[in-house]
């Protein structure tokens, strides 16, 4: 007897729920071992110049500040290469159209980072008036030296991390991440402390380490794309890189609300940790503690999220809004799971997380240990809402959606989280725990806003955007052109 057409239909739709899963599972682990591989590599500088001297640790923390709004601003510009470059994918484009938009991510790293350039050879001067000690400046300045050049090709790394994870071929980042880690170790101990032959060149040699670790990275991603045997024929990085006016202007009209939504983000936890400054020494190194588990922590959900970007975007360019809901709930469902396992581990075992930083059975560092355990407890509340907003911008993303998440992320972190963490931290006398409660108000609301705007979009249909960089419906082509580029 054959199986009645409903059921026939659950088990096909069960069937298909469960390959979604396992793709955005297969393509999001390299993804999230190589986010914790490159976010090694400041930690690993701040190890090095801590060893050289105190000042020379703040002179590299300092500059590495000053950098970080233009890095993000850019990494968001470059990395809308992904949703674009996914759906191309899956509306059929050929390699032509592929290769045009990797070359306008290249392009547009070339001019971020000339501009940067410009600003950040004064880094001396704008430190000094800002306030800073003029020693601390000229350091800060010596270590911007080395550290400036490494702009470029990390832009261009994430431009080209962006187009490998919409071919769903993300190990070669992974493999980069994790080369690149292991050199910057071996590089600032080299060129910081003068070591197996190298000339001592103090904080500008953590710099140059850096820069060279940087590069690294970027030239894997190239022999990686030259060796590959599916993506030598794509030719991704080959010259000549021409502009071509309306992909580059789809690139920046998606990726500046990207980058600039980040920056919002990473805004209002460095304003925290500004303010943490004021409350007092032991409030700043509960929270340094915590913000580093809760920053590890955030690693999976930013790949999950990521591999939700292509996923999403591969359905939204094959017009197909069945697909298109599955992959974002497929991501959404693993997200979550994580979010509450983690979310467990930080209220259960908060000492256990917080040991590999600070002796906790030290006296001295009870009232640390402390802050830091009460902070983790607001941690474990806001991983859901932090896990659920970065997989859920991700997948707005992947439909080409970035100005609604932009004006989402001013007003939830700008808006909610500021005021309500000010008004608790000082008005309200909660301290530290106060200013974590604002940053939970503000994910919350970001998160639940996302989820709002998901929701509008899929009882919509997931209509195209009028123009998502390659007017899908034009550069469709046949279906053994996109299995050129596929397989």
């Amino acid at each position: 007897m054959s199986a009645a057409p409903h059921t026939v239909k659950a088990r096909a739709g069960a069937g298909a729920l469960r390959r979604e899963l396992g793709a955005t599972f297969a393509l999001s682990w390299p993804l999230v071992l190589a986010n914790l591989a490159i976010n090694v590599m400041p930690a690993i500088n701040a190890a090095t110049l801590g060893r050289l001297s105190p000042g020379a640790l703040a002179a590299g923390a300092l500059a590495s500040n000053l950098m970080q709004p233009l890095l993000v601003l850019g990494v968001g510009v470059v990395a809308a290469l992904s949703p674009i470059a996914a759906a191309k994918i899956g509306a059929g484009a050929d390699r032509d159209g592929l290769r045009r938009a990797t070359h306008q991510a290249l392009l547009s790293a070339l001019l971020i980072s000339a501009l940067a350039w410009i600003a950040l050879w004064r880094t001396e001067a704008i430190l000094v008036a800002l306030g800073e000690p003029a020693e601390l400046a000229r350091q800060a300045a010596a270590f911007m030296r080395g550290f400036q050049w490494g702009l470029l090709p990390t832009l261009m790394f994430f431009a080209g991390r962006s187009v490998f994870a919409a071919l769903e071929r993300a190990r070669p980042t992974l493999v980069a991440g994790l080369a690149a880690a292991g050199f910057c170790a071996l590089a600032n101990e080299a060129l910081v402390f003068g070591r197996f032959g190298m000339p001592a060149l103090g904080v500008f040699g953590s710099g140059v380490a850096t820069t060279l670790s940087e590069t690294l990275m970027f030239s894997i991603l190239v022999a990686f794309s030259l060796i590959d045997p599916r993506l030598r024929p794509l030719k991704l990085f080959a010259p000549p890189w021409r502009p071509a006016r309306r992909e580059l202007a789809a690139l920046w009209r998606l990726g500046l609300p990207i980058g600039a939504t980040i920056v919002a983000e990473v805004g209002v936890f460095n304003a925290a940790t500004l303010v943490m400054g004021l409350i007092g020494p032991v409030a700043l190194a509960g929270h340094a503690i915590a913000l580093q588990i809760a920053s590890l922590a955030f690693m999976v959900p930013l790949g999950l999220g990521q591999a939700a970007t292509v996923r999403v975007g591969l359905a939204y360019g094959a017009r197909d809004a069945a697909r298109v809901a599955r992959a974002g709930w497929s991501a959404f469902g693993l997200t979550a799971a994580f979010a509450l396992v983690s979310a467990t581990t930080m209220i259960v075992a908060p000492r256990l997380l917080i040991a590999p930083f600070i002796f906790v059975d030290a006296p001295e560092n009870a009232a640390t240990v402390a802050t830091a355990v009460a902070l983790l407890r607001i941690a474990a509340i806001f991983q859901i809402f932090d896990a659920s907003q970065a997989t859920l911008a991700n997948m707005l993303r992947g439909l080409h959606d970035s100005r609604w998440p932009l004006v989402i992320a001013l007003l939830g972190y700008w808006a909610v989280g500021a005021p309500i963490g000010v008004a608790l931290g000082f008005g309200g006398a909660l301290g530290p725990v106060g200013i974590w409660i604002g940053l939970a108000a503000g994910l919350a609301a970001v998160a639940v806003l996302l989820m709002v705007r998901w929701l509008a979009r899929e009882s919509r249909g997931f209509p195209p955007e009028a123009d998502y960089g390659a007017k899908a419906a034009e550069s469709t082509e046949s279906g053994s052109q996109r299995s050129a580029i596929t397989s």
